[in-house]
């Protein structure tokens, strides 16, 4: 699959998933899992409002994670690739069963099931924030510009290149938000006008490390690691 952000669901399914398909690809435990989802984040959007509206209050969430144990599960997942279809990825599978992934479908348009198949390279960098216990400072969000945009609500954008940092694309070298078409994490500034990466959802359809441009970087998010 190309490189490219998650566009409105109902543009980028590739095929009609029943409720039957659907918990298949979630596997057996996908109804238990999607319960305990929603109770728990239903809990918290009571509390605290959606991803956006804590944005917008200044909630900071701290995590005890540090950027290193964020790259080490990043670069674990190395070599992960999607089906003929552009899905199979288990990144998919969990945003598509989690809370997140029905709030977004809403916001989006489409349903939850069109994650199974869409583009995952921001599903990739949310999943490792999940699994790393960093969420509250990685972001979730299946759409690269409603990512970025989160981090920018937060104040936590920039232009500098630093490990953990979250990096957004724009092939077309546009500095705006809107452009961006990909997203992934930064391992080093390698001081030579290119940066190390991981990513999703690479144009060879895998987790990948890659060297790119500094010329298509949108900017950086910078999640509020451990020190």
């Amino acid at each position: 699959m190309a490189e490219h952000r998650f566009i409105n669901a109902p543009k980028i399914a590739k095929i009609a998933l029943g409720a039957t398909v659907v918990a298949a690809a979630l596997g057996a435990n996908a109804a238990v899992y999607a319960s305990a989802q929603h109770s728990a984040e239903t809990q918290a959007v009571q509390a605290n409002g959606g991803p956006e509206q804590r944005a917008a209050k200044g909630h900071e969430a701290k995590v005890n994670v540090t950027a290193q144990q964020v790259l080490s599960l990043a670069k674990a997942q190395v070599g992960t690739s999607e089906n003929a279809a552009g899905g199979g990825t288990k990144f998919q599978q969990w945003y598509a069963g989690s809370q997140r992934g029905a709030e977004t479908a809403q916001r989006d348009g489409g349903s939850r099931q069109d994650y199974l198949n869409a583009a995952w390279c921001s599903m990739f960098v949310s999943w490792v924030g999940e699994e790393s216990g960093a969420r509250p400072q990685v972001g979730w969000d299946a759409y690269t510009v409603a990512h970025a945009k989160w981090f920018a609500a937060n104040d936590r954008w920039g232009t500098e290149a630093k490990p953990g940092a979250v990096v957004f694309f724009s092939w077309s070298g546009s500095k705006s938000l809107s452009a961006i078409n990909h997203v992934g994490f930064v391992v080093k500034d390698n001081g030579d006008g290119t940066i190390s990466t991981i990513e999703g959802n690479t144009g060879n359809g895998k987790v990948e490390q890659r060297v790119r441009p500094t010329s298509q970087v949108v900017g950086y998010g910078y999640p509020h690691y451990a020190a």
